[in-house]
């Protein structure tokens, strides 16, 4: 846990965004997945972690912004839990980690919150995403379960989204610790894609290496030859001579803040002609991209930037024609790159989603768009110092979408359709990396992972 200051800090400028009552804050059960007994490894709820810090099963955070007072609801360990898990602290000890000296036990949080209703006080609380939250906020607030969406607090929603968007120097910290995990991950794998692999045998090793540091993957590790699809978790495909291999992977510290790096390399260790032509029109984006964070863009006008970067690297190679801001702003490009360029990171690997993607990314000045691909941007919004998000542009070939544009004759004034059909057996191509915006622009946060070309084929083949 960070010093007791931080969560104390964190409660008291949350509090100045709500206009009264209680908040709520449930933190994560243990999950079973074939037995009872036999729970998945226990991860907290990201929001009572970002408040309160404790990272154990079966609490809850209040915050009584009337009164200005917080409280953990949770129940002390007896002899039958302590033979099988240990000594454990007491509820008030854990609590006093956070800075919070009211505790009760877990059967009076209904009391507490039923004398809340009845003297007409809001109890604010977030979306739920899994089915037992559901079911503790339907006992919690006679709520139905249908209807405790409608019941959410935006006020609440927009408030975490505020303070958590930017990240404190700990925070910092803690990702720059992720992203170090995970270039030990990437150099691993880039070692390891020799013909003849399976790709499990890297998917395991890389997945290893992460929990050998302190912590699970941040996410399923995508790992594939089939890099045309874009969250590919098979991993059961041999490796070969001519390939590209995505490794779309991060780690998580044991303080569960999150990394999430792709690096895509050449199977043997020696990009061929085709492949350096296309990884040089990715890495260029990757890289403009970059360079264009600061305080005051948007990043919709990064991922307009990276697309631009694309559509002109493409149209050099024959593969897109005509003028390539054209072909963007009509959104030709879409094709080879039909994703968003990025997204929040922290605590959760998309930072934030569980509250709503429009909340996190968009505003009242930036609008998410209803076109395809770009649609898929999870952030758009003005960047401000603190934010850290990821940069990932990629070129994929996708033959179902090559099939259906072509058979339509989509954009046929821009794509090239006779020499990307040589391109079919391709698959695809990203590069991502984690950035911070700082006051004066930008920072990649972690060691530098290798993805220049020098560096990709000299780490593979050392």
């Amino acid at each position: 846990m960070f010093a007791p200051s931080v969560y104390e800090s964190r409660r008291q400028r949350l509090g100045k965004e709500i206009s009264g009552g209680l908040v709520l804050i449930l933190g994560n059960p243990e999950v079973s997945f074939n037995y009872p007994a036999n729970t998945y490894h226990f991860r907290q709820d990201s929001n009572f972690l970002y408040f309160f810090g404790l990272d154990h099963p079966d609490l809850a955070g209040v915050m009584d912004i009337d009164e200005g007072k917080d409280y953990i609801f949770g129940d002390n360990v007896d002899l039958d839990d302590i033979i099988w898990m240990g000594p454990q602290p007491l509820i008030k000890e854990r609590a006093a980690k956070a800075g919070i000296r009211n505790t009760a036990p877990l059967a009076d949080l209904t009391r507490v919150l039923k004398e809340a209703v009845q003297k007409g006080r809001r109890i604010h609380f977030v979306p739920p995403y899994r089915g037992e939250t559901y079911m503790q906020l339907e006992t919690l607030l006679h709520i139905p379960f249908s209807e405790i969406r409608a019941n959410v607090s935006e006020e609440l929603i927009r408030g975490i989204v505020k303070l958590r968007s930017v990240k404190e120097d700990v925070e910092i910290v803690e990702i720059e610790k992720a992203v170090d995990i995970a270039w030990e991950m990437h150099t691993t794998a880039m070692k390891m894609a020799k013909p003849g692999i399976i790709e499990r045998e890297i998917a395991g090793a890389i997945e290893g290496i992460s929990l050998s540091r302190g912590g699970p993957v941040s996410f399923p590790v995508i790992l594939s030859i089939h890099g045309e699809t874009l969250h590919n978790h098979y991993h059961g495909n041999t490796l070969r001579e001519g390939r590209m291999l995505v490794v779309d992977a991060g780690a998580e510290t044991p303080m569960h803040y999150a990394s999430d790096i792709t690096r895509t390399v050449p199977v043997g260790g020696k990009f061929n002609p085709r492949q350096r032509d296309i990884y040089e029109v990715v890495l260029s984006a990757n890289m403009k991209a970059i360079e264009g964070v600061k305080p005051g863009v948007t990043n919709s006008e990064l991922h307009m930037l990276a697309a631009t970067a694309i559509a002109s690297g493409l149209t050099g190679l024959g593969l897109m024609k005509g003028d390539p801001a054209e072909a963007v702003s009509l959104g030709a490009h879409t094709m080879f790159f039909p994703h968003g360029l990025g997204h929040m990171l922290g605590l959760d690997v998309h930072d934030m989603e569980g509250l709503g993607e429009n909340y996190v990314g968009y505003d009242e000045e930036v609008k998410r768009s209803s076109h395809f691909g770009t649609a898929f941007l999870r952030l758009g919004r003005r960047l401000k110092p603190g934010f850290v998000f990821t940069i990932e542009p990629g070129i994929y070939f996708i033959p179902a979408l090559i099939d259906k544009w072509k058979a339509e004759g989509k954009f046929k004034e821009f794509i090239n359709y006779e020499k990307v059909e040589t391109f079919r057996d391709f698959g695809g191509i990203r590069i991502e990396d984690d950035v911070w915006v700082t006051e004066s622009g930008f920072r990649v946060l972690g060691k530098p992972i290798p993805k220049t070309i020098a560096e990709v084929e000299s780490v593979m083949q050392s």
